[in-house]
C-alpha cells in the first residue's frame, strides 16, 4: 500500500523477478539497508499506511520520516503499531510545530 515503488520491490522479490533484496538494490542503485527500510513500510497496518500517503510535506519537509516510523515497525502486531502510531505522530506535529 505505501507508494508503487515499495510494493514493486516486495512483488519482485516475492514472484522470484529478483533472486532477493541485494539484487533488486543493485538494479534500482540503492543500497540493501535502504531496500530492507522501504520494504519494512510494507508491515505497517493498512490504515496508517494509508494516512502516512496522506500526509503532505510543509516548506519541503517530508512530514514523516522513515526512521521515525522504526519505532511504530518494533511492534508487529497491527494494534501495538496503531498505539505507537499515535505518540509518533504527536511528536513528530510537535517537533514540526515548535521548528525542532
Amino acid at each position: 500500500m505505501l507508494g508503487s515503488r515499495t510494493n514493486n520491490f516486495q512483488r519482485a522479490v516475492e514472484q522470484g523477478d529478483v533472486p532477493d533484496a541485494a539484487t533488486a538494490a543493485r538494479r534500482l542503485g540503492l543500497t540493501r539497508a535502504r531496500v530492507s527500510q522501504l520494504l519494512g513500510l510494507c508491515l505497517l497496518a493498512p490504515d496508517i499506511q494509508e494516512e502516512i500517503l496522506e500526509l503532505e510535506a510543509v516548506d519541503g519537509v517530508e512530514p514523516v520520516a522513515e526512521r521515525e516510523l522504526r519505532e511504530v515497525l518494533r511492534e508487529i502486531g497491527w494494534e501495538g503499531q496503531r498505539d505507537v502510531w499515535v505518540s509518533v505522530r504527536a511528536s513528530v506535529a510537535t517537533e514540526r510545530h515548535l521548528g525542532g
